[in-house]
């Protein structure tokens, strides 16, 4: 169990150091590069220098001054090519390493990527995916069957036209009755058929008749007044 902890702390140490490792580096190059541009600006203030000491004693009778100015000069600028030179190299290794490092973590995100990814797919394939498809509109035609059976299908007993034609002449009559004991005229009556043919009358009994329809209408209309 000790070393099963201890190989797992080393595992995981080591691989904290590996993530560091980048991060130590540009530090490290970051500060050698401060140090050499300050260095770059000493050189440079020293062959300033130089320079005007050379041109200070150049009329002077004593060149050995000016002379040794300019060697020193010389010297200087030999060493500061040197410098800007390695801090031009010291500059592109930071930028190849930070290069380096965002190109790892790109990549260290894409594999994250195409592993979530495959986690959501998982064991799913055209198939599985026509297949549902398929159970989806099978599922819609149903319904759509459904809601046409639903709203088609008569509920209850269905009813006989001919009582509601004979529902609605009998209506209309009563209309044109009231309306006739509105206006004090005859209504006409409609007489109904015999089994075996039409009731035939004298035409004494039906005047008969048309008086007391007339009588009778007169006293309805009285009494509604």
């Amino acid at each position: 169990m000790s070393s099963l902890l201890s190989m797992s702390w080393f595992t995981g140490n080591s691989a904290q150091k590996r993530k560091a490792a980048p991060k130590d580096a540009i530090v490290a190059l970051r500060a050698h590069l401060e140090m050499l541009q300050k260095r770059e600006q000493h050189l440079q203030n020293q062959i300033d220098e130089q320079q005007n000491i050379a041109r200070k004693n150049i009329s002077n009778t004593n060149k050995n001054i000016s002379r040794a100015a300019i060697k020193r000069k010389k010297q200087h600028e030999h060493s500061l090519e040197q410098t800007t030179a390695q801090i031009a190299t010291l500059e592109q290794q930071i930028y190849s390493i930070e290069a380096a490092n965002i190109n790892q973590e790109t990549l260290k995100a894409m594999q994250k990527a195409g592993k979530a990814m495959s986690e959501i797919h998982g064991g799913l394939t055209i198939d599985k995916v026509d297949e549902t498809m398929d159970q989806l509109r099978e599922q819609h035609v149903l319904g759509e069957d459904i809601a046409n059976a639903i709203t088609s299908a008569p509920i209850g007993e269905p009813v006989d036209t001919a009582e509601l034609d004979v529902e609605l002449e009998r209506m209309e009559q009563e209309a044109i009755d009231n309306k006739m004991l509105e206006t004090g005229s005859v209504p006409v009556t409609k007489l109904p058929a015999a089994a075996n043919g039409e009731i035939k009358t004298t035409p004494a009994a039906t005047r008969e008749e048309e008086d007391e329809e007339v009588e009778l209408a007169k006293l309805q209309a009285e009494m509604a007044m």
